[in-house]
Formats: C-alpha cells, structure tokens, sequence
C-alpha cells in the first residue's frame, strides 16, 4: 500500500506472525491505549503496539508528524514491539481535505468518524493484516463488541459518559468478529488505577481535549477552511440584515455563542449559505427537527430495518439515544422521525441508531434530504 509507510522496528522487531492469539493494538500515547495494551498482554495475548504517525497543523498551515514517543515507551515498557506507520498523506486526502471542504461548504465535519471509518478500520486494519499477518485489532474506545445468536455486534460502553461507540460505526461488519474493545466494561477511574498498577508513567497523563491533528491552533484557521470567503451578511428570517459574519467556517448549524447578535432573546445558527456567504439567525425552535435522513450509511446487523421499526438515534456524541421511528432505510440511506424534536441536527454530522439494548444498528452522515418532485400528467 502505497499510502501507508512502515518505519522500523521502535525497539524489538515483530516475529509473531500468523499467530491467532496475536493481535494489534493502536496506540497514541495516552492512557487508554495503553491500558488496552497492558490488558491485552495480561490476558495471554501476542500485542503489537501500532501508532499511526498524524499530521499536526503547524504556523502558516504546514504541517509536520506528531511523534507518538509516549506509545513507543509504553510498549517499550511492556516488553511489546512496536512500530510507526506513516499515513500523513491518507490522512491529508481522507479526513483533513474532507474537514476543509465540509467547512467552506457550510456543513459541520465529523474528523474522528472518518479517521476512524477510513483509516483505522480499513487502510490500516488492512496494511497490519497483510505485513504482520495479524487479523485482530484492539484500541482504547470505551465502547463493547460482544456476540448474540451467533452474530457479533457493537455496542455502548458500560461508562455511558465515556461511551464511544457513535464514533466507531462505520466499521465494517465482516471486521466485528476480530475487533477487541478491553476499556468497554470500564470507567475511567479504573483505567488509571490499573495504569499505575501496570507501572505506566502515562497514568496521570491528561486527556486530549483538541482535535489530534490541530494540535494548539484554531483549527479552521490553520487548515485554511475559509476559502476566499470572508465577512458576510447575517440575516434573520425574514431575510433582513441584522448583523455581520466574519466567514461562514466559523460557524455551525445550532451554534449561540460568538454569533454576535443582540435581540434581547437567544439567537441560534438556523442557516448557513456558502452560494451568497450569509448565515441565518433564529430562536431554537427553527432548528429543531423531527424528521432526519442520512446517507452513506454503514450497517451492522444482518437485516436493514425496515420502516415502522422502533430504534434509538443520537445526531452528536454527546447525550443519550433518544426514541425515533424508521421512515424510510436502504443499504445507503436511512430516514428517522424522533418522538420529540432534536436540536439542530447539522449537515455533515451522523445518524447513529441504536437497539433497546444499546447495541448499534448503523449509522450515516446527515444530509439534506432533496424534495421529491410530483411528475406532471
């Protein structure tokens, strides 16, 4: 794969290949993965420790690898080998490029779906499988895999505030059965207890709160989403101009803060229009919905549903599933009704829907759904 560059060995070389107890496990450093590392060995497991080398914004937009030195210790510490891949230009082309164009385009980007769905769990997966000759995989996420009547399946994690799974379903389903989640029964008080109990110097280590390939910067700024677009009219809904914009990727669908405009009521997002560079402004009712439609979905139960199903659907990370009604599904798209309106479900986020047992159905990427016309006689 010409896309994903092997560096040496970090300390010993790998020579467990083809070893079915031998498995993968994606580290960056921090607590987590280690701690899915440290598990993983415990229980009697061959582990690879795999950390994929991240392009970071730098000044002036350039962009230079993280170092991952922490993951390379840890495994070090460990008595695991462990290896870089350099994936800057997959990384670039299939979740940095997508970043920037889902801003200047007006739609709110989802980074840590794609990295995950196109990297992690397909070109990477794919690359350790073929030059290791190991087929399981093991990260940090607080989510679990288990199996019932024979099929495997994703769900929630036993820490609901900490579960992660939204983030992980795009996986492909053929994938599920060699997937290990260690943290997915765990908080993560446990994880740092039995961090310093392993003897890890990353125990304490604080939790990333930015975006990994934005490193300290303003994101949008460094990436350069913005375009040639700038200033901007903000207008209400009526369509008169109540204010200015300083550049349409500054914002996103429901965002309040930073909009600016004072009416002696909160004013939210309502639109975002890259044709004529405007942005919308209205209370939060204008952005609640019922209906959702998503496309390029991902499914990871045998069956599509079928319209009249009753599931659970989250359109952010954040909160608790809430009770909708299948309307419309295929292989590439879904169609929800949710009991209760849902804040500002924004273009470019994703549809995840759940079963009453917290396990995942499938998911896709929210879009406006186009109108469908009546065909004239």
């Amino acid at each position: 794969m010409t896309d994903v560059r092997l560096f040496p060995a970090s300390f010993q070389p790998w020579t467990d290949a083809g070893s079915e107890r031998a498995v993968a496990v994606l580290m960056s450093g921090g607590v987590d993965s280690s701690v899915a590392a440290l598990l993983l060995k415990e229980a009697g497991w061959r582990v690879l420790g795999i950390t994929m080398r991240i392009p970071v914004a730098a000044s002036g937009g350039a962009f230079g690898p993280c170092c991952g030195a922490e993951a390379a210790l840890v495994c070090h510490a460990l008595g695991i080998p462990h290896y870089f891949l350099g994936v800057e230009e997959a990384f670039e082309q299939r979740v940095i490029a997508p970043f920037r164009r889902a801003y200047a385009e007006g739609r709110t980007p989802s980074p840590c779906v794609d990295c995950n769905t196109h990297l992690k769990f397909r070109l990477v997966w794919d690359f350790v499988e073929e030059t290791f000759g190991v087929s399981w995989l093991a990260t940090g996420h607080y989510a679990r895999v288990g199996r019932a009547e024979g099929q495997p399946y994703l769900a929630r994690a036993a820490d609901r505030g900490r579960d992660q799974s939204y983030f992980l379903y795009g996986i492909p389903r053929k994938r599920l059965p060699r997937l290990l989640l260690p943290l997915g029964s765990l908080d993560k008080r446990a994880v740092r207890i039995l961090a310093h109990m392993g003897g890890l110097d990353v125990a304490e280590k604080p939790d990333s709160m930015e975006l990994c390939f934005a490193g300290e910067s303003d994101y949008r700024r460094a990436l350069g989403c913005g375009g040639r677009q700038w200033e901007g009219p903000v207008l209400d809904a009526a369509g008169n101009v109540v204010g200015r914009h300083n550049g349409i990727f500054n914002y996103t669908l429901g965002q309040r803060r930073g909009v600016g405009i004072a009416q002696g009521r909160p004013l939210y997002v309502t639109g975002i229009s890259p044709r004529d560079n405007t942005i919308r402004v209205g209370p939060r009712a204008e952005i609640e919905r019922r209906a959702v439609y998503a496309e390029g979905v991902n499914l990871l139960v045998p069956q599509c549903p079928a319209p009249g199903d009753r599931l659970y659907g989250k359109i952010r990370s954040c909160g608790e599933p809430e009770a909708c009604t299948v309307t419309d599904a295929s292989d590439t798209t879904l169609a929800v009704e949710f009991d209760s309106p849902v804040f500002a479900p924004a273009p470019g986020q994703h549809l995840v829907l759940y079963d009453g047992a917290g396990r995942v159905v499938g998911g896709g990427c929210i879009a406006e759904r186009a109108p469908v016309l009546e065909s004239s006689v």
